[in-house]
Order: C-alpha cells, then structure tokens, then sequence
C-alpha cells in the first residue's frame, strides 16, 4: 500500500491540510450495487493513502422496509460523511431520491476545503455537487459506470435514448476528466464528444473473494450437497434480464438427471416477485447479501456463474466470481467482453439465447475436466487485475487533474489562453 508521495505530483498546502476530495454521489452503502461498491472502495483506498475523503449521499432508513434490502456492513467509513434528506423511489425501494440540498452541499465543499470534487453519479447529488465545484472553483471529475441510454429499451421507452445520450455528454462534459471501468463504455463516452476519459476501476479483490472460501456447510444445510450449483448475484431489475437465466435453467434440468441442478439467485429489486413466482422449487433466492461476509463463501461454494445483461460497462460480478474459481457463462457484451474468454475462463453464448445459455450450464454439469479448466482460467484473469495498483493510478490521476486545473488558473490570472489538451489515451 502506498502511502508516500514519492514520485507524485505535490499538491499546495492547505493550511497544512492533506489533500482532499469530496465525494457527490446518488448512492452508497449501506444501498448494494456495483456503483456504491466501487466508491466505498476508492473512499477507503485513497483515506488509505492519505487523503482527506468527505462523502454527500442520501440518507438511509436504519430500520428500512422489509421489501428494501441493504449491506449488514458499512465500508468505506470516510472522514466525514454528509446524508441529504431522501424518500424511496417507488417502482424500486432500495433507490433513494435526494432532495435538492444545495446548500448542504456547497456548505460542505466550503468547509471541508478539498482540492478536488468527484461527482461519481448523474443524478441529483452528482449534479448539485457539480454546481458546487464550479462555483467554488474546484477541479471536478466524474465516473460513467451505468449506460442509461440502453436502459432505456430495457424499460420500454427506446425512443428516450437520444435524449439520455445528450444528458450524460452534458454531465461529462462539466468533468475535466471523467473514470469508466471499461474501454467499451470509454469509446460510448468519446463517440459522444468528451475529450479526458481515463479506464479506472477495473479489478477485484482478489483476497476476499478467493476459492478458499468455499464452505461445505452451506451446500449441506441447503440439501445441496450432491448438486451441480449454478449462481446469479446481481440487482433484480428490468434491465439484466434475469428472467433469461429462469428459461434457460429449466431448459437445462430437462437435459440432466432429475434433482441434479439447483440454481441460487443472491439480490433484491423489483423484480423479484414476479421472478419467485416464475421460479420452480429447485431455485433459490437469497435477497441481498453481506458484501463482505456473506457473498464470497456463496460464490466459492458455487460450480457456475451464469450473467444474462448486456448493459454492464464492467460486470463487478463477473470479476467476483471469476476470482472466487467460478467458470462464468456470459454473453461478451459490454465491460464483461473485456474479460470473458471463451473456452479458457468461461463459456461465451449469443445475447438472449436461452437455449445456448441452458447448453452451456449442461455442459459445465457434465464435464468436469471442462469445469476445473475453466475455473483455474478465471482465477489467472482476476488474478491479474491489481486492487491496489487500481487505487495508486487513481491517487496520481486526482492529483495530476488538480495539478493541471491549478497551473490553468495561474495561466488564466495572466490572462493567457492555455493550449487544449488531446484525449487521453486510456
């Protein structure tokens, strides 16, 4: 872990204040998803590396519904953490809307006194802190994780993906530099118009999720045993289609031997109960999960891990699995293209086809010289993508960008135009 400076850009002391960044973000644990996972980890990582972290999300019920499920376990603790104001979004509970708190907002980017604004999220929150950081005359950045505009068809309303396009090039635009787990999603972003787009955040813990913690336990107390186990982990939304894997799992079982495939489906979202209802009883879901304690037990106790979405710009969950000696049966669309290979950590299948979905979960079954192969193939990937290495890139990129937004304001103060910068490369 690198904590020294050495060979960093130095930043201007701030009254002898380490350097500081304030986090404006729609969600955050205790809320589960790919999204607030990825910033609860580059909160802790870059505290870890000495910088000041303050974090404006919405505020969380303590005691929240039953048909809400979040994180028993809070990560990612930052030095100060801001809670705006916020009610459930009613066609999905576990979404928080946030009240346009500006105030709050720019109070926070004034008395925290950080060097730089990330505004990790499109939203509310991502947008207000956005108007904070101008107004401050702060250095802003951004993350593009979600590809709304294809969300759009998902939800019925295709006609809505221009006018989503436009939103995220206009949000992105505001950043002098915006971070996207995958060159798919990089080149959506570039093809929009955005110049300084970085790849970031492309990895896995490779520690905490590891096929050592694989508990016979857990297949025992669930009469599982003896069962070839397929897993999804993932939100229950519209747009991951997990009603795919439901079609392609009953496809399977009438190839095999009765009784020899079971299928676990961890995650919660508005779709669930449409998806329990479809669901025979040789299925299994879990809710949401510990991220920390719960989950990886649960996919190294598992044979298969099988992902039907096509809108992920990296697949959190593929990695997590791929680490934990799971064969991943995907189709390569997205940021999972970037690290599904065919035949040597997975089995690759043709979006939407369920039927190939279902062959590819029979032939796992079958072959376990296939299953052992593939499962060391995905242990190699996730083993090459360096957590720790991943948060020294972004501490020198925060401090790059603040570095370069300074020596403008200088130039600028001159009343010299400074010369454009080209696209960033990667």
């Amino acid at each position: 872990m690198c904590l020294a400076l050495h060979g960093l850009p130095r930043l201007p002391s701030k009254k002898g204040l380490a350097p500081g960044v304030v986090y404006c973000t729609d969600t955050y644990p205790p809320q589960v998803n790919g999204v607030s996972v990825v910033t609860a980890l580059a909160v802790a990582g870059l505290r870890a590396r000495g910088w000041r972290v303050a974090v404006v999300a919405p505020r969380y019920p303590r005691n929240p519904p039953w048909r809400v499920r979040q994180f028993v376990n809070d990560f990612g603790n930052p030095d100060l953490r801001v809670a705006l104001p916020s009610v459930a979004f009613p066609p999905y509970p576990d979404i928080r809307l946030a009240a346009p708190a500006y105030g709050r907002i720019a109070r926070t980017v004034k008395e925290f006194q950080p060097d730089l604004v990330h505004c990790a999220t499109e939203f509310m929150i991502g947008r207000l802190g956005q108007v904070a950081a101008r107004r401050a005359g702060l250095p802003l950045v951004s993350s593009y994780h979600t590809d709304f505009s294809r969300y759009t068809e998902a939800y019925g309303a295709p006609w809505l993906k221009s006018t989503v396009s436009g939103y995220i090039a206009r949000f992105h635009g505001r950043a002098l530099r915006t971070y996207t787990p995958s060159q798919m999603a990089r080149a959506d972003l570039l093809a929009l118009g955005l110049r300084d787009v970085e790849v970031w955040g492309r990895t896995v813990d490779t520690k905490i999720f590891h096929p050592s913690r694989a508990d016979p336990m857990l297949r025992l107390l669930n009469g599982l045993e003896r069962k070839f186990i397929v897993l999804h982990v993932g939100r229950l939304a519209a747009e991951k289609g997990v009603e795919r894997i439901l079609d392609a799992f009953r496809i399977a079982r009438g190839l095999l031997p009765a009784g020899s495939l079971h299928l676990v489906i961890a995650g919660g979202g508005p779709e669930e109960p449409a998806l329990r209802r479809a669901a025979s009883p040789d299925v299994t879901f879990l809710g949401v999960l510990d991220h920390r304690h719960e989950l990886p037990p649960l996919y190294a106790s598992a044979d298969a891990f099988v992902l039907t979405s096509l809108t992920e710009t990296l697949g959190l969950v593929v990695l997590e699995a791929m680490a934990s000696g799971l064969p991943v049966i995907a189709t390569p669309a997205g940021g999972v293209a970037e690290h599904l290979r065919h035949e040597e950590n997975g089995l690759a299948y043709p979006a939407g086809d369920v039927t190939e979905m279902a062959h590819a979960i029979v032939r796992l079954c079958m072959n376990r010289h296939l299953r052992d192969r593939l499962a060391i193939g995905a242990r190699q990937t996730a083993e090459g993508l360096d957590w720790e290495g991943e948060l020294d890139r972004l501490d020198a990129s925060y401090r790059e960008v603040c570095v370069a937004h300074n020596a403008r304001a200088r130039l600028h103060g001159a009343g010299i135009r400074p010369v454009s910068t080209v696209p960033r490369s990667a």
